[in-house]
Order: structure tokens, then sequence, then C-alpha cells
């Protein structure tokens, strides 16, 4: 399994044969304006470039997208992908909308389906509680399974909730990526993970290498990667929590052995 954290939420997965894109966000560093009711709203996003080429991303078999919000899918992306390359959504409504958009290839992520010889399986997850979790809207992240791969779980945009612990307890996976950046609105509290929620996913799978994505990239974002790893070294999982850095790739091999950096 080869993994690249490229910005943001934006990953570049090869595994099993098949090389996957996930969450593409394109645009141009300080383009976009800042989420509105959320901290730093004088930065505008993203706050940081991508680290590689557009058309470097482009070489892969499929395409996947998590949620439909700006972040993850943003109209940069939707420039620059193919129309004619295969591309996966969480829900009818998110696939109707990228057929709007001219993509002839759009296809349903499932609980189980396969992709190539991946198996995947869709999970749910929580964005958020309460009334701003329903504004935020559904949510989905992925299980990738193969046999020549370590199991992997990209849980995608939620905080710590039965969902994500459900979906551990199931599928028991070797590697869990999660977004960490604690972002959040004025009011509500957070929309993604924070230190808290990180250390819960330890807990709930304590032989799992966890890879936390989605930080310093948007306004909102309040953790750094600074303050993840002085964490991590304070609960000592600096072995098993990996904080990357945007263009940074993991190798993971199999039979515990622990994450080459390429």
């Amino acid at each position: 399994m080869k993994l690249t954290q490229v910005r943001n939420a934006t990953l570049k997965l090869e595994f099993g044969g098949t090389c996957f894109l996930i969450d593409p966000f394109f645009a141009d560093v300080g383009t976009l304006p800042p989420f509105p009711n959320t901290p730093n709203s004088d930065r505008w996003n993203p706050m940081v470039p991508l680290p590689v080429s557009v058309d470097s991303l482009l070489n892969v078999d499929a395409v996947i997208v998590t949620h439909m919000h700006p972040d993850h899918f943003d109209e940069s992306a939707v420039q620059a992908i193919p129309k004619e390359m295969p591309i996966f959504a969480q829900s009818e409504a998110d696939a109707s909308a990228m057929r709007e958009k001219g993509f002839e290839h759009v296809g349903l992520l499932k609980k189980d389906m396969r992709i190539g010889d991946v198996v995947l399986h869709k999970t749910s997850g929580q964005h958020g509680k309460g009334e701003i979790g329903k504004q935020m809207g559904p949510v989905s992240g992925i299980v990738f399974h193969h046999p020549d791969e370590d199991t992997l779980y990209i849980a995608g945009d939620t905080i710590w909730c039965k969902d994500v612990e459900q979906a551990i307890n199931t599928y028991q996976p070797d590697v869990i990526v999660v977004n960490g950046g604690a972002a959040q609105f004025l009011e509500g509290g957070l929309i993604i993970m924070g230190q808290a929620d990180v250390l819960y996913v330890h807990e709930a799978a304590p032989s799992s290498t966890i890879v936390v994505s989605h930080m310093e990239a948007i306004n909102h974002c309040l953790l750094t990667r600074a303050e993840l790893r002085a964490f991590a070294v304070e609960k000592g999982l600096e072995r098993t929590l990996l904080v990357p850095e945007d263009g940074e790739t993991l190798i993971f091999l199999q039979d515990g052995l622990s994450p080459l950096e390429a």
C-alpha cells in the first residue's frame, strides 16, 4: 500500500494494483473565501499550495468523493478530472450532481463492492453533533481490502462516534486514516476529529496505525501538526500515530511491518 497525503483531505492511494484519488481539492492557494461563521475568517482558502502538480494526481484508475463539500470536491477538480474517469459518490443525490457536471461514468459507493481486485466497504460517520451535524449533512468513509495488503479504513469527515467504532469493530483495519484538523464553526463544536477523538480511535484499535489527514489547509482547522505530534509523544503514540506533511508518501508493508517513508 502506498498512501500519499496530498493536501487537506486529498489522498492518492495505490492499493492492490489499483490507484485511487480521494476527495480531490485542487484550488490554487488563497483563491477561495474563508468558510462563513468560522475562526480565522481573515484567511482565504486553501491556506497552502498543492505540493504536487494536478497532472501527477490524475494518473489513477478511479476517483472517490466521500461527500460534496467544496474542500473535498471543488470546481478546480471538476474542471481538471477527465469526464470519462470513473468517479464514485456516496449517494444518488451526489451522483446526480456529478452527472450534471459532465461526468460520464459515475458509480455509487456501497457496503460491499469491487473496483479492480480491491473490495471496498462504504461506512458512515457523523460530521459534527446536534444541529451543526444535521446542517453538515451525510458523510461517508471507505474500507479497502485486498489479500496482499493491510486492511485500510479511511474514516472521512467525522468525529468519533458509534459509526466509526462500528467500522473498526467490523473490519479490524490495520491502518486508519482520520481527518484530524479539529475544524469547527464559531458555535457547535468540532465537525471533524481533534486530539481526544484521535485518542478514542487509538483506544478502539490499539494495534492499528493511525494516519492523520485534513490539517493546516483550511481556515477553520485549528489543530496543527506540531500540536498533534506533541500530543502523540505525550501519550506514547509517536510510533503508531503518524502526521504526514503535504506531499509525503507512506508505504505500508504487510505482516505488521512498520510504515516506511517513500
